[in-house]
């Protein structure tokens, strides 16, 4: 009997090998709401013109249309500055006020806000920003801005001209700097279907999240539209869809693999392969030809006691040239990530060689993914 089952666990070993192999692992899942976002549940960029003041004299220094900004701030105030210059005016310098609008803002919220050098400004640091109104692509107001700024740059200046900077003194920041002051519509509650966008498009993802959905609510609710966006009914009332939007964030998919791609960096030298690309059946070789020139020089002087002839110097070159030993690897057919790898470090091949050898198996046919170049 135990010479029949040593026999029977011989044949299977030799047999079926993948059998006695452990399985592979596979890509955890991840949540709905890290792959896809709600259509209209969005961020809106804000934008306007305002004038930092108190500066230690790093400011514009008399530009024209900081000058006007000032004349406009102090008028809205009931000063009226004369036609004269202005003194001083070192210590303002006119910015750009950037922010982004959460989606469902309320009118009294806080925001943080992005201030920015617009002129000849040195430093920000110790300026106050005054009101400033804060628009979107419509024109509309939907924020206003005003506080004192934080700066984590920083510069010095000797009298010589001689100057240090240190990170970006003419940008800074405001942490709750502006306060909400219009509600952006937003079309979550007005309709009678939600739709989910897929951050990266996938009809495998699409279908799998669409299923995952129907399984989870116990009723066909979910269908997906294209590669990008999954649409689902939504009940009638709002707190209903809250809850639903809430239940779907939640759930668990198990996403499609992306496309086999080789990304390439030319500036740095940088090569990611990602973990689907596969090699055809193709034999490398890779060497370096390296080519030596060295200028020497010799003095030719006239034989001893001789009364004719001068001293000449000859210039003599040397040329060599080394070729390394070529090594070739041969890939076998579906090879995959970790046999790219150790076929690459066999020849000893450098970022830019690298890049090379993928181009060349591209072009003979050998590379199934995409070469994408950046």
């Amino acid at each position: 009997m135990r010479l029949i089952l040593l026999i029977a666990a011989l044949w299977l070993w030799f047999t079926a090998p993948e059998l006695m192999e452990p399985a592979a692992a596979q890509v955890p899942a991840e949540r709905i709401r890290d792959l896809a976002r709600f259509q209209g549940v969005r961020a809106n960029s804000l934008v306007g013109y305002g004038l930092v003041v108190g500066l230690p004299g790093t400011g514009d220094e008399n530009l024209p249309y900081t000058i006007q900004s000032m004349r406009s701030a102090a008028s809205a105030l009931g000063v009226q500055l004369g036609p004269g210059p202005i003194p001083q005016l070192k210590n303002s310098a006119a910015v750009i006020v950037t922010a982004e609008l959460p989606p469902f803002a309320k009118p009294g919220q806080r925001i943080d806000v992005t201030i920015s050098a617009l002129g000849r400004a040195k430093s920000l640091r110790g300026g106050t920003l005054l009101l400033a109104p804060l628009k979107g692509a419509d024109g509309e107001t939907y924020a206003l801005a005003q506080g004192n700024l934080t700066v984590g740059g920083f510069g010095a200046e000797g009298a010589d001209g001689s100057r240090i900077v240190v990170n970006t003194p003419t940008s800074g920041r405001i942490p709750g700097g502006a306060t909400v002051e219009r509600v952006v519509p937003t079309p979550f509650a007005g309709t009678d279907r939600l739709l989910l966008d897929l951050v990266t498009p996938s009809f495998t993802t699409a279908q799998a999240m669409a299923d995952r959905i129907n399984g989870a609510l116990g009723r066909p609710v979910a269908r997906a539209v294209d590669a990008v966006s999954v649409e689902v009914e939504a009940p009638g009332t709002v707190m209903e869809r809250v809850a639903l939007a809430a239940r779907i964030e939640a759930l668990d998919v198990q996403p499609g693999s992306p496309a086999a791609r080789v990304v390439v960096n030319a500036r740095t030298g940088t090569v990611v392969i990602g973990g689907d690309v596969r090699i055809l059946p193709a034999a490398v070789s890779h060497g370096n030809l390296t080519l030596a020139v060295s200028e020497d020089f010799q003095v030719s002087q006239p034989a001893p006691f001789s009364r004719r002839g001068d001293t000449a110097i000859t210039p003599r070159s040397d040329v060599s040239a080394r070729e390394d030993p070529v090594r070739m690897a041969l890939f076998a057919p579906g090879a995959r990530l970790s046999d790219i790898v150790k076929a690459v470090n066999a020849l000893g091949a450098a970022p830019g060689d690298l890049v090379a050898i993928l181009e060349a198996l591209k072009e003979a046919g050998a590379l199934r993914a995409e070469l994408v170049v950046i």
